[in-house]
């Protein structure tokens, strides 16, 4: 695993404890109708039927298309009240991922893993993505998506300073310090108000 931020980039204008910002639940949507849509038909296009899912810091809802089934679905999040109304979830669990990188997940345990909206508060996403690869099985794949919103005050500075592209470039360079995933997509629409990105990847077999 290599780094690719420096210090100052990850720093955030709130620097207060995440625990606290999130402890209270938010039973809201952070993207506009027309992204969620495409991200759900995103899922149906590339996540395996039948197959265990991660969520990663997922919250009330995990967009999941309503006729694709999988075997488990696991998420995790900062807010235990909104992982427990997510009806997707088949288990969940809390972690502060800027405190305690790592995840509590056997090696090679799932066949897909989903971020969402969620990847600009990373301030370590190097050892995260490490971790997303450890838990994945060989040829897994994992859709990390994103808009031009977001909490200011808890992203990142690398994040808040770089453009659309730019924080795509930026998750692009998160799997390739991760090691152990191969040539990556970046999908770039605008089906709404949002604009709509997504870094697809898969863990090469075999590493």
């Amino acid at each position: 695993m290599s780094e690719t931020l420096a210090s100052e980039d990850r720093r955030k204008l709130d620097s207060d404890d995440d625990a606290r910002f999130y402890r209270q639940p938010r039973f809201v949507h952070h993207t506009d109708d027309a992204f969620r849509a495409r991200l759900t038909d995103l899922y149906y296009e590339r996540l395996p039927a039948g197959g265990s899912l991660l969520d990663l810091m997922s919250s009330h809802v995990s967009h999941l298309p309503a006729d694709l089934e999988f075997d488990r679905v696991v998420g995790h999040g900062m807010n235990e009240a909104e992982l427990r109304e997510n009806p997707h979830l088949d288990d969940f669990f809390v972690r502060d991922l800027n405190r305690e990188p790592d995840l509590p997940l056997d090696d090679g345990s799932f066949d897909a893993a989903t971020i969402a909206v969620s990847a600009q508060y990373l301030q370590y996403p190097e050892a995260v993505f490490a971790e997303l690869r450890r838990a994945l099985r060989p040829n897994g794949i994992a859709i990390v998506s994103f808009s031009n919103r977001c909490f200011p005050t808890k992203a990142i500075r690398a994040w808040r300073d770089a453009s659309m592209d730019g924080r795509a470039d930026l998750v692009r360079r998160y799997f390739d310090a991760a090691g152990g995933f191969g040539e990556n997509e970046v999908i770039r629409e605008r089906p709404g108000n949002d604009p709509f990105y997504a870094v697809v990847a898969r863990r090469v077999a075999g590493d």
